[in-house]
C-alpha cells in the first residue's frame, strides 16, 4: 500500500492510529494551528501527489471547529494534488439534521455534505447514520457501514435463547431487525414521539418483553433522554434483564452517569467511533465498571483496504447469520 496517506485531524487521532496499525502503513502528520483572528490553518505534512489519500474525522464536540478543520484539510490535500480524497468520518452528527420538520429550517445534513465535496472530497466512508436518506446527501460515492457484527459478536458470549432487542422507535427497528436476526432473538420497538431534543415520549412498547433478556439497540446516545424514557416504559413489562447497546456513545450532559446509575441496567455497550472518556474523567472513573466499548477499527481498515484496492466493500455491508 506504498501509494496510500492516512491523516487524522484532531478529533479523534487514537482511532485513525489503530486504522493505521491495522493496515500496517503510518499515520502521517497534521499540524492544526490558529491565526491571530482566531481562523484555523491546516498542513498536511506528508506527500500527497497523486496517492490516494484518507482523512480521519469524525464530528465530535466541538463540532464546528472540526467540520472546519476536516474541510481545510480536504482542501489542503487537493492544492497538494491528490489522487484521490477520501473522508473516513465514523460520526456524522449533521445526519440528524435531514428532514423538513418544521417550517424555515434548514437541512444541515444536506448542506455539509455539499461543503464536504466542494472542499474537495471525492468519496465519504461512514458509520452509522443517524437516517438511510443521508447518504443520498452526497454527490460523491458513499461506504455506509455499520457496527452490527461488532456488537454480535460481543453478545454472543451471554445465553441468548430469551432475548429480545428493542428499538427505541420504529424507525431504528430495521436496523434492530437485523441485529436480532444476527443473535437468533426476538425484535421489539418502542412508539416514541420526540417533542424537542432532549424531550421524548414512549407510549408503549410493540413486542414481548415481558421475564425477557432485553437488549436495547439504537444508533446513539446523546443526552440519554430517550434512553431513561424507554427504560420506565420496560419496566412496566417486567424483562429479566437489561442491556444498553449503540454504535455512537457521545454520553453528552451527564448521560452516561444517569444510564448507569439505573439498577436493572446490567452493561452499555457503544464502539470507539467517537472519542471514549479518559482515565482521568470523573464521570468515567466512577461508572466505567457498567461501560463496554468496542473497537471499529479494523472493519474500518478493511474498507480502507479495498477502497484502496479497487475491492468491493459490499461484504462489509453483510450481516452474518445466527451461530
Amino acid at each position: 500500500m506504498r501509494d496510500i496517506a492516512v491523516f487524522s485531524g484532531s478529533a479523534h487521532p487514537e482511532l485513525a492510529a489503530e486504522v493505521c496499525a491495522h493496515l500496517g502503513v503510518p499515520l502521517s502528520p497534521t499540524r492544526v494551528s490558529r491565526f491571530a483572528n482566531d481562523c484555523l490553518e491546516v498542513q498536511l505534512q506528508a506527500n500527497c501527489r497523486e496517492r490516494d489519500v484518507f482523512l480521519v474525522q469524525p464530528l465530535v464536540r466541538p463540532v464546528q471547529e472540526h467540520l472546519v478543520e476536516l474541510l481545510l484539510m480536504c482542501d489542503a490535500a487537493r492544492g497538494a494534488s491528490a489522487g484521490r480524497i477520501t473522508v473516513v468520518m465514523p460520526h456524522y452528527s449533521y445526519a440528524r439534521s435531514d428532514k423538513k420538520d418544521a417550517p424555515r429550517i434548514s437541512l444541515g445534513g444536506r448542506l455539509v455534505a455539499d461543503l464536504l465535496v466542494a472542499a474537495g472530497a471525492g468519496r465519504v466512508l461512514a458509520m452509522t447514520m443517524h437516517a438511510p436518506q443521508v447518504h443520498g446527501f452526497f454527490s460523491v460515492p458513499v461506504d455506509h457501514l455499520h457496527a452490527l457484527r461488532e456488537l454480535a459478536a460481543h453478545f454472543r458470549q451471554y445465553d441468548l435463547t430469551r432475548t429480545t432487542v428493542v428499538s427505541p422507535d420504529l424507525g431504528n427497528a430495521k436496523e434492530a431487525a437485523a441485529f436480532a436476526r444476527m443473535i437468533g432473538a426476538q425484535v421489539a420497538a418502542g412508539a416514541k414521539q420526540r417533542y424537542a431534543d432532549d424531550r421524548v415520549t414512549i407510549s408503549s412498547v410493540i413486542g414481548d418483553v415481558s421475564g425477557r433478556d432485553v437488549i436495547v439497540l439504537d444508533d446513539e446516545i446523546a443526552k440519554g433522554s430517550t434512553m431513561l424514557e424507554l427504560l420506565d416504559r420496560l419496566r412496566v413489562s417486567e424483562p429479566r434483564s437489561i442491556r444498553i447497546a449503540c454504535t455512537h456513545g457521545l454520553f453528552a450532559a451527564g448521560a452516561l452517569k444517569r444510564l448507569s446509575e439505573q439498577p436493572d441496567v446490567l452493561e452499555i455497550v457503544c464502539t470507539n467511533t467517537v472519542p471514549v472518556p479518559v482515565e482521568d474523567d470523573e464521570e468515567y472513573r466512577d461508572h466505567k465498571d457498567k461501560l463496554r466499548i468496542l473497537s471499529i477499527a479494523p472493519a474500518l481498515a478493511e474498507a480502507v483496504r479495498r477502497i484502496h484496492n479497487g475491492e468491493s466493500v459490499s461484504a462489509l455491508f453483510d450481516a452474518p447469520r445466527s451461530e
